[in-house]
């Protein structure tokens, strides 16, 4: 399985970083040939399903996530949000951390894929690859500089 870690740090408030970290449906615009629905509606909560569909035509594939744990932040508390991936192509599971700070919020995403198609040798070049494209939709959502945080 292939997993990967992104943090970045924004002068957003938590609840706004938050807010827009869990837009599903804004995640598509920096993924390419990507639409993401959300079939069970919003708000979302536990429970809530969305779908990434990736691909062109006969070539393209579903991405179902299921929200498993919803805590957004309140006051000097983090906000915790547990996916877990469903499809027949893509399984794993995915976290989304917002933690307040002194000078606005630090977001901590984590991935761990499997792709049923490939090898487990390639699970190092789809980290690097999720890496950057996960970065990228995390840096537009927050409208941050794309070098992270040192």
């Amino acid at each position: 399985m292939a997993v990967f870690r992104i943090e970045r740090f924004t002068p957003l408030p938590a609840a706004e970083s938050w807010r827009r970290v869990t837009d599903w449906e804004r995640h598509a615009a920096q993924v390419p040939l990507t639409a993401i629905t959300v079939p069970t509606g919003l708000p979302t909560r536990i429970g809530t399903v969305f779908v990434a569909r990736t691909g062109i035509g006969p070539l393209a594939f579903d991405d179902p996530m299921e929200v498993v744990r919803w805590s957004p932040p309140s006051g000097s508390r983090a906000g915790v949000c547990r996916l877990e991936k469903r499809g027949r192509v893509v399984r794993g599971r995915a976290s989304i951390d917002v933690y307040p700070t002194h000078a606005g919020s630090h977001v901590v995403w984590v991935e761990e894929l499997g792709a049923r198609l490939l090898p487990r040798w390639a699970d190092p070049l789809v980290a690097g690859a999720g890496r950057r494209i996960f970065g990228r939709v995390l840096d537009s959502m927050l409208d941050t500089p794309a070098e992270p945080y040192r």
